[in-house]
This record gives structure tokens, sequence and C-alpha cells, in this order.
């Protein structure tokens, strides 16, 4: 294990390990464009193209978007990365799709979700030594919903945190690094959207969750009950928005992604939610910042 990683008290590094284009923009977002405002270093890295995916905008579901996906969806993630105020790594493994059907057909041969874990993991130290991040964030254990492509972002990003700073792993990925701290990113409990539905239909407004809630499982746990750690990141959801609305062939601007009025937002639930499930530094639970123990003593 490397021995001396004192970060610098000013500038601390924050990386985001996600799947697909457009997964950053709508998973903590807003928390990475505050940090990037207060001066830190933060990095997407996206784990494949996005190759797979659909045109889910229909002011996108054109043929020559189509036969264009690869290329655009890279231009795509560029334009959400700037507004956001990120850098961003590809990691250059093939989308593996969403399997549908009963049963479901197998994952395509030599797409990311199938590629042996040695070589995937791999990539990412090389990515993790080169950018030194302190904190890294990526998914859970059931990839936020369970898509074979989030499901071994987890694993992968969990291995990479143990083995980035051991020198004996991958010795011709860099000089080792180990991060300090490691987080699942949570978004879509059923406390939020049931105080979004609340809040919105004390405005008079119409909720698009009503259907949502009932059909909730009374016996299926929240994500909420994990979190330990929410990010005040209010002033930074016109950003996220923003980034996310990038990613035009993935995002329609009149989806439920946009239902609730910002100004309500802030207001209701100004926050971003985390677990930590990883650190290395001495951190008091809940917390309210992604680098509590790192900036003690400044």
């Amino acid at each position: 294990m490397v021995a001396a990683n004192e970060p610098p008290k000013s500038r601390l590094r924050l990386m985001a390990v996600h799947a697909h284009p457009d997964d950053e923009s709508s998973k903590g977002a807003a928390t990475m464009a505050r940090y990037a405002a207060e001066g830190h270093e933060v990095m997407v890295v996206t784990c494949t193209g996005g190759e797979a995916g659909s045109v889910l905008n229909p002011a996108m579901d054109r043929p020559e978007v189509v036969a264009n996906m690869t290329e655009i969806r890279r231009e795509e993630m560029a334009r959400a990365a700037k507004i956001l105020g990120v850098s961003h790594a590809w990691l250059g493994f093939i989308d593996s799709g969403l399997p549908e059907g009963d049963p479901l057909p197998p994952v395509p041969e030599g797409s990311f979700a199938v590629i042996p874990l040695e070589e995937s993991t791999g990539a990412l130290v090389k990515v993790i030594r080169e950018f030194r991040p302190h904190v890294i964030v990526t998914y859970d254990e059931n990839g936020g919903y369970p898509h074979p492509d989030h499901i071994r972002t987890h694993e992968i990003s969990v291995a990479a945190f143990d083995a980035a700073g051991e020198k004996e792993r991958y010795p011709d990925a860099g000089e080792p690094w180990q991060p300090m701290k490691l987080y699942y990113v949570h978004g879509f409990s059923r406390a939020r959207m049931t105080v979004f539905h609340e809040a919105l239909l004390a405005r008079g407004l119409e909720s698009p969750y009503e259907e949502w809630l009932k059909s909730w499982d009374p016996e299926k746990a929240d994500v909420m009950e994990r979190v330990t750690t929410r990010v005040e990141c209010g002033d930074y959801f016109e950003q996220r928005d923003e980034a996310l609305k990038a990613h035009a062939t993935q995002i329609d601007p009149n989806s439920r992604w946009f239902a609730v009025p910002r100004d309500l937002q802030r207001e209701v639930w100004p926050t971003e939610e985390y677990e930590l499930v990883r650190s290395l530094v001495d951190s008091t639970l809940p917390e309210d910042d992604l680098f509590a123990g790192l900036k003690e003593g400044q």
C-alpha cells in the first residue's frame, strides 16, 4: 500500500465512475458542479460509449442521428462535462445494452459487462493512478438499477479502489495511489419522490409521481435508509439540468426529469445523497461533505 497520500488541503480531487454518457448528469451532477465551482478537481470516468442506447427524445429520433450514435453521444458528453466544469475520461469499453425478453438474451460477446473483471478493473486503475482522486463515487451493488453495465461499473470501481494503492497490482498502470473514501450515489428514493409529490400538490400543480408511488412495493426498502451523506447543492441544479439536456438523444426536455420546478426542489430537497462504504480517514456520520475528514485542520 502506498504510504504517503496526504492530500493538499486547498484542492482535493473527486472521481465519479459511470456506465454510460448521461449517467453522470442524472446522478450526483449538482454535487460535482458545486465542488468544481469551489476549486476542487472533478473527473467523470465513463466506462462505455453508450453505443447501444436508444434515442429516447422524440425530437432526435432521426435516421442521421441513429446512424451516427457513437459520435453524437461523445459530443453530448463533451458538452455536459463543460457545463458541469469537470474533466472527463472514456474507459473505452463497448455498451452491453439492456437485455429484454423472456428469457433474457445473453449480453453481447466483447461488451463491457462480460469483459474479464481483471481487464476492466486494470483500465480504471490506470485512470485512478493518473488522476489521483481522494474520493471515488460510483453505484451500489444493484447498479442503481439492474443494467449489466451499471452492475459491472460497481464491480470494477470497488475492485479498483482496493487495487490502485497496491504496487504489486497492475504494475504497468502507473505509480500506486490509494483513494481515501468510496461512496455509492443514491438518487431514486421513495422518500424524495414522496416529498416532491406532496409539494407539487400543495402548490396546486400536477404530480407525475402518483402512479409510481402507488405501485411501490411496501415491502421494498428505501435507499434513503442507506444514506450517510447529504450534500447541499441546490444552487447548482440549473447546471445539473443543462448538463442532462446536453444528452439530447437520451433526455426529452418535456419528460418527468424536469417536472418539479427548481425553486421548489431547492426549498424541499436541496441535497444529493450518498452512502459512505469505505473510508481510510475519520469522519463523523451523518456527513454533509464527500471530503469530510480530508478537510479537517484547514
